[in-house]
């Protein structure tokens, strides 16, 4: 019998018996593993949550409740509870499912989560607009996967305990090391707080004593007591500490139990904490062996756990083998990243120099301090961090970075866009707030070769914060750097552009050929300052199309036209328009923003036109 096929509805999920609801979880997984093994996705960390989110399920209602994810990649399950379990074959693929919460796509998501820290800030914004608005309805903030290891985090926590608003946060701790009380004493009175009598117990004793006045001084008093022998015997609980009634730490792979707590939870009528203790990839032998490898993982194959590698090269790879080059020879590189280190290529860099090595967990803006402060103490500091979550420290990029003109590389990886990480993960806004930052420097490779040679020219012939960006995947179609600016030589039009976008412009460049048109295609390796590469081609030729893979005026085509040495030519730019890109294949995203071959070879030949109808 499935009991998964047979689910309906929540009130189905509600009906099953506890070992019903174990077999359904067994289900689960076996779904899990099948489609994310053709579609690719985070499959670990949903492993991870399967008990935990169908607990989550049987005690509220997610289509009026509000369940906000940190971060979003652990949402599968949630997902396949909240009738999407058809449109699992699209995961992640263009106009389907999406891999994180998306409140367009269901209401059942309630808040969007790509990004990390965030979920208590959110969901107590959410439970005093429900106090506000008088409304009745549970809010719940899901904190997984390193979530814990960013500030704001803490500032949401801080205010929340405070708030006495009825709130419940879960702490999904799959080996973060964050319980806060060890040894045996601790471990016998978790187990004691965690029981049914516990809570029978304690609801009876509140009822007895909040009738009167009396009653409710003899209550604090007790209570002040009970608190004052815990941290006697167990020490202080920083969550206690902050506001908030702790519960935990419990099994979260026990779907009876965490059923139970969370309804004793959710009748606390305050701010609780839910401790639950996970195993990421639970039930999948490769994922529980290697989960950082099952985090995001492409297709592979489900009866062996191999994934179906491409086997090339990536940016990334060539930018941590051209860091560890460097290193060898001088002792004042070091690398820094926030929660990325095989993400961004540093694994062989930290395994061969660890003591210039730091991973800062989720803490982007100290990770740019902290390079501030290597970098003013004579080190030079290598920032490697995603696009997207570099966001988060532009703070930290002007003051303490840009004031002083501290020398700091930073490699933006996964600039551009990214595919089926989709909105939250695109990296289309690094030139718009890097460019206004003074003195910084933004250079852009083309292939790995480049890459090399601007990691070394960062270092070694600059001065003060520079940036290098470069796109997720793999390099260009060249080996080696480009012996001049200007690919292809053209007299019609200029297509120009920077990093791998200059391999669309080449075949654009094919296509028009075939149209009549001359194209030439010209590189800005350099877009801060701008290159000057683009001015003789444009002059020559009389008209010029600059490609860039951002958001409107977030890149350089305003500045280039405002030069006088484009005065007298045709002009116009092509970027990814209004609007955030969604998930799909890079190759979708372009065409649906007409900024492929065949769309950039269009608006190529409507310059030309127009400039030939005007003469």
């Amino acid at each position: 019998m499935s009991y998964l096929h047979d689910l309906k509805s929540r009130a189905d999920l509600c009906a099953l018996t506890d070992s019903q609801t174990e077999a359904l979880c067994a289900e689960i997984r076996s779904f899990l593993i099948d489609n994310v093994s053709q579609t690719g996705g985070h499959l670990a960390s949903n492993l991870g949550v399967v008990e935990l989110t169908v607990a989550i399920h049987r005690v509220f209602d997610t289509s009026k409740d509000r369940l906000v994810f940190d971060v979003g990649h652990q949402s599968y399950v949630h997902k396949l509870l909240s009738d999407r379990g058809d449109l699992f074959p699209t995961l992640r693929k263009f106009n389907g499912l999406a891999g994180f919460p998306k409140p367009n796509e269901s209401c059942h998501d309630a808040f969007i989560a790509g990004h990390a820290s965030n979920s208590v800030s959110v969901a107590l914004g959410m439970a005093r607009a429900r106090s506000l608005q008088k409304e009745n309805y549970s809010v719940l903030a899901l904190m997984g996967d390193g979530a814990l290891t960013g500030g704001l985090a803490y500032e949401g926590l801080n205010d929340a305990g405070a708030s006495r608003e009825p709130l419940i946060v879960i702490l999904n701790d799959n080996g973060m090391s964050i319980t806060p009380n060890v040894g045996g004493m601790a471990r016998h009175l978790s187990n004691i707080r965690t029981r049914q009598s516990y809570f029978r117990i304690k609801k009876t004793w509140r009822g007895m004593t909040r009738g009167t006045r009396v009653g409710r001084f003899f209550y604090r008093k007790v209570h002040r007591l009970k608190e004052f022998l815990k941290r006697r015997l167990i020490g202080s609980n920083m969550f206690n500490d902050m506001g908030f009634e702790y519960i935990g730490p419990v099994d979260g792979h026990d779907v009876k139990k965490l059923t139970y707590l969370l309804r004793e939870a959710r009748d606390m009528n305050g701010p609780v904490i839910l401790h639950v203790l996970t195993k990421k990839g639970k039930g999948y032998e490769p994922a529980e062996k290697t989960p950082d490898r099952f985090h995001g993982v492409g297709p592979f194959d489900p009866k062996t756990g191999l994934v179906c590698a491409s086997g090339k090269k990536t940016f990334s790879d060539a930018f941590g083998d051209a860091l560890v080059e460097l290193a060898e020879s001088d002792e004042r590189i070091c690398a820094i990243t926030a929660a990325m280190q095989s993400g961004t290529g540093l694994d062989a860099f930290a395994q061969r120099f660890p003591r210039r090595f730091g991973d800062v967990g989720i803490a982007e803006g100290h990770a740019v301090s902290m390079a501030a402060g290597l970098a003013k103490q004579g080190m030079i500091p290598v920032v490697a961090i995603y696009s997207t979550f570099l966001q988060r420290a532009f703070d930290m990029l002007i003051h303490d970075v840009s004031i002083l003109g501290l020398h700091i590389v930073f490699a933006v990886d996964r600039a551009g866009l990214v595919g089926a990480d989709g909105e939250t993960h695109h990296g289309i806004f690094d030139i718009g707030y890097l460019r206004l930052i003074p003195g910084m420097q933004i250079l852009c490779p083309a292939n790995a070769a480049e890459l090399k040679e601007m990691l070394r020219q960062a270092i070694y012939e600059t001065t003060g914060p520079v940036a290098i960006r470069y796109p997720r995947g793999g390099d260009g179609r060249w080996k080696e750097v480009p012996a001049s600016p200007v690919l292809r030589t053209g007299t019609d039009l200029t297509l120009c552009g920077y990093g791998t976008t200059v391999n669309t412009l080449l075949d654009a460049a094919d296509l028009l050929q075939e149209q009549g048109i001359n194209a030439e295609v010209v590189q800005l390796r350099r877009i801060k300052p701008l290159s000057d590469a683009w001015k003789a081609s444009a002059q020559k030729t009389g008209a010029l199309l600059l490609v860039e893979e951002c958001m409107p005026h977030c890149g350089v085509f305003d500045e280039l036209a405002a030069d006088p040495a484009a005065a007298s030519v045709k002009k116009a730019g092509l970027d990814l328009g209004a609007g955030f890109p969604q998930h799909g294949s890079n190759g979708e995203l372009l065409h649906a923003a007409g900024m492929d071959a065949a769309g950039v070879a269009e608006a190529a030949r409507r310059i030309v036109k127009e400039g030939r109808d005007e003469a």
